[in-house]
């Protein structure tokens, strides 16, 4: 089926300052043909703490922005736009009983944008007037509510009024399974759930993995295992928020995808060498940062994570210099055999699952081989004295640990090469 898409063909900007409680408008989106483009405001530009939303990509200038090559929106923007999971409540809750006919592609990317929840990733937010914020949030449902909800989207189901608010706010973040945004007793968090479609617990799958990263040493988000209704979820700490007194202050970020100047569309391009370079010219503690993302890289390759492309790597923005933000969505991936490739290409064009091709990417990382071989023996230790404490934390079952150990965890096509052995 194919719907009409709505006849919006702009959208102001807003955006959350440094340490601000309150958002400002930074300037306007414009729809023409299948691009959008981005001006910023005259008032905006005369501001004393104005801040470019992105660089190279968006600096302080009047007149409309040209788009980098490749890309059809500013990369910083669609950062802030929804995902699948994202696209997929949009659709339901704007076409209703129609949606289950309806593609991604029936909404423009304006819709998606005016239609999904205030509270997304990052500092930014869009609105159709430049005059008055308006907040598209509901800040009261129960973990219970918002279970029932993604599991009525997940089937297809109509969502009753109250529950299609409540769902709002889990329409921006990125990623393709069922989440929300989450207020309980002055944390914000982002709740994942389980999916009707899931043959393992990928919960307790992304649970452990996170756990055993912060166990290894990895600056990593943090999280907490719960059940709802008989379901897993996993409750993730944001870290986009700060709170400062009465009010909530937000970080501006940017996706690695972003930093490279790629979209989706090309996201089989994105290298962690060509991240290492962006954290070498633009990075603040760039020696720091290029040792964590090379420890993050090996996790990845021991745990499992094949999803480690470069949307799930973030950097903070202050407006001049980049940080990395803690680690997120680590989770393993269902595997039936031994070979896998990463997300993103490691060395070259290689991206195997493998720490000896890890090894050999030690030097863009500012590594010597006896460094990064101390990081990756580190690692294989930790993983293995802790991973049975970490699956009682999440009170995994044998089956459910034989099902992760060996496969996703420490899967001997990691070790080849390494001189090390499954147990």
């Amino acid at each position: 089926m194919t719907t009409s898409k709505p006849t919006a063909q702009e959208a102001f900007v807003w955006v959350w300052l440094p340490q601000a409680g309150r958002p400002v408008v930074a300037g306007k989106l414009t729809q023409r043909a299948d691009q959008l483009f981005f001006t910023y405001g005259r008032s905006y530009l005369q501001r004393p703490d104005a801040m470019a939303l992105y660089l190279p990509e968006l600096p302080l200038q009047t007149g409309t922005i040209t788009l980098l090559p490749g890309l059809d929106m500013p990369a910083c923007i669609r950062d802030a736009a929804p995902d699948a999971w994202g696209r997929r409540v949009v659709i339901h809750q704007l076409l209703g009983s129609s949606a289950a006919n309806a593609s991604a592609a029936d909404l423009s990317e304006l819709a998606y944008l005016l239609q999904s929840g205030s509270n997304r990733i990052g500092a930014l937010d869009f609105q159709t007037t430049a005059d008055r914020y308006v907040e598209r949030e509901d800040k009261h449902s129960s973990l219970e509510a918002l279970q029932t909800a993604a599991d009525h989207v997940e089937r297809g189901l109509p969502l009753a009024p109250t529950l299609a608010q409540a769902l709002l706010h889990g329409t921006s973040i990125g990623g393709a399974r069922p989440k929300v945004m989450l207020y309980d007793a002055g944390r914000q968090r982002i709740a994942k759930f389980s999916s009707s479609a899931d043959v393992y617990s990928v919960v307790k799958a992304e649970f452990v993995a996170m756990r055993l990263a912060q166990r290894v040493g990895l600056d990593v988000a943090t999280v907490e295992w719960t059940q709802v209704l008989g379901r897993d979820v996993l409750l993730v700490e944001r870290f986009d928020r700060v709170q400062s007194g009465s009010h909530w202050s937000r970080r501006a970020m940017v996706s690695a995808l972003t930093m490279m100047g790629l979209d989706e569309m090309m996201v089989a391009h994105a290298s962690y060498a060509q991240l290492a370079e962006i954290v070498r010219l633009r990075f603040d503690a760039p020696l720091d940062s290029l040792r964590e993302l090379f420890a993050r890289m090996v996790f990845n390759v021991l745990c499992g994570n094949t999803d480690d492309h470069a949307r799930n790597h973030a950097a903070f923005w202050d407006g001049a210099r980049l940080r990395l933000t803690p680690a997120y969505d680590i989770c393993p991936q269902a595997r039936s055999g031994e070979q896998a490739s990463q997300g993103m290409r490691i060395l070259g064009n290689a991206r195997a699952s493998q720490l000896s091709l890890c090894l050999q990417a030690a030097p863009q990382f500012l590594l010597d081989e006896a460094q990064a071989r101390a990081i990756i023996d580190a690692q294989v230790a930790t993983i293995r004295r802790d991973f049975d404490v970490v699956c009682q934390e999440a009170q995994l079952s044998d089956v459910e640990r034989r099902y992760l150990w060996g496969r996703q965890f420490l899967n001997p096509f990691a070790l080849y090469g390494w001189g090390d052995k499954r147990d």
